[in-house]
């Protein structure tokens, strides 16, 4: 018996189902209600700490009372003293006025569609919360122009109790830039297109280019560009060189999204697509692995086991390191030369992906 394709969520679907979550409930209720629109998915979801503000805010009354929102609100109210920013401040920091914003944390969340690394969907959320942020007005401080009255930046230097929340949490798709929902593997192949395209289109040029070196006695020689990197109409994104590695190393045995959320894009700038994801880790070691003059190769060793360990993922060093944070790139380059050298050992899978990556690095 064959069994019907699945059903891949969609924009409008997901816009719809997470506008049904109640604010009381909706984190418990957020992987049950797409479980049940789109059976046959088993979803997961990540929370990140990435704090972020929407420029959505209301004027309230202190029992709750929703006056209109702010800007427009704000903006009638300069109207009405002529534009005079003193005079629309001393009149309302004397009355009980309120704003709010919403506070937003970025979700993700997960489903596999099959075994390979990059047999997956993604969906980017924001949970956003209401806060009761403060008076209308800072009271202590006169703004001096209209903006500072009509986007206020004070209340958000300070955290907010758990009485002040108004509504929420609730979820929404994010996206910035294209990127709110990917199947993994059909973003991977559309980055590897897009790239190409890029490349061939560009083929005449670099068919014509030249590189000019002058030697010593002042000769000049010119070398075609391609002989140079014949290789160019073949090079391989990040994006995919990333899931490529995954699998081929120690780390294949589980799950990217268990450990990694994307940060995808697909937009236009410019006239030109671009089209990629910055991988964000869900597990991070407590320190930074960085490259000193007296760390010695075995010490590296020692230090990238340990953060293997502590993350529970063999190889997550590597991937660490190709996201530049927490990983420092010279200490992979360090471990490829000691393993060129026979003075370290790693499984034979990780150290083909080390060295294939120190021939030609990459990271995000």
């Amino acid at each position: 018996m064959t069994l019907p394709p699945l059903r891949l969520p969609d924009k409008a679907s997901l816009e719809a189902i997470l506008a049904t979550l109640p604010s009381a409930s909706a984190d418990a209720d957020l992987v049950p209600t797409l479980s049940a629109a789109f059976p046959g998915f088993d979803f997961s979801v990540a929370r990140i700490d990435d704090d972020y503000w929407r420029d959505t805010r209301s004027v309230i009354r202190p029992d709750g009372t929703r006056v209109g929102e702010l800007r427009p609100w704000l903006t009638a109210e300069l109207a009405k003293d002529g534009g005079d920013v003193k005079a629309v401040w001393s009149r309302l920091k004397e009355t009980d006025l309120q704003i709010t914003e919403w506070r937003g944390t970025s979700a993700f969340v997960f489903a596999a569609t099959g075994p390979a690394a990059a047999d997956y969907i993604q969906i980017a959320l924001g949970r956003e919360i209401e806060w009761r942020a403060g008076p209308i007005v800072n009271r202590d401080y006169r703004p001096w122009g209209a903006q500072e009255l009509l986007d206020p930046s004070w209340p958000r230097d300070k955290p907010l109790p758990d009485s002040a929340r108004l509504v929420g949490p609730l979820y929404r798709l994010l996206d910035r830039a294209g990127g709110a929902f990917v199947h993994v593997r059909s973003f991977l192949d559309r980055c590897g297109r897009v790239e190409r395209e890029k490349r061939e289109a560009k083929r005449p040029e670099m068919e014509r280019r030249v590189v000019r070196e002058t030697g010593p006695r002042g000769v000049t020689r010119e070398t075609p560009f391609l002989d140079l990197v014949p290789d160019y109409f073949e090079f391989v994104p990040r994006e995919v060189r990333f899931f490529r590695d995954w699998e081929a190393s120690s780390a294949g045995a589980q799950r990217v999204f268990t450990h990694w959320a994307l940060d995808a894009r697909d937009y236009c700038h410019k006239g030109e697509r671009e089209v990629g994801f910055i991988p964000r880790p869900l597990k991070m070691p407590s320190d930074r692995l960085l490259m000193t003059p007296e760390t010695t190769a075995h010490q590296l060793m020692d230090r990238i086991e340990a953060i293997d360990r502590e993350i529970a993922l063999p190889f997550g060093w590597f991937f660490l390191m190709t996201h530049g944070h927490w990983v420092e790139a010279d200490v992979g380059l360090a471990i490829a030369d000691a393993l060129k050298a026979q003075r370290v050992r790693l499984p034979d899978p990780n150290a083909a992906v080390l060295l294939r990556w120190a021939e030609q690095t990459y990271g995000f």
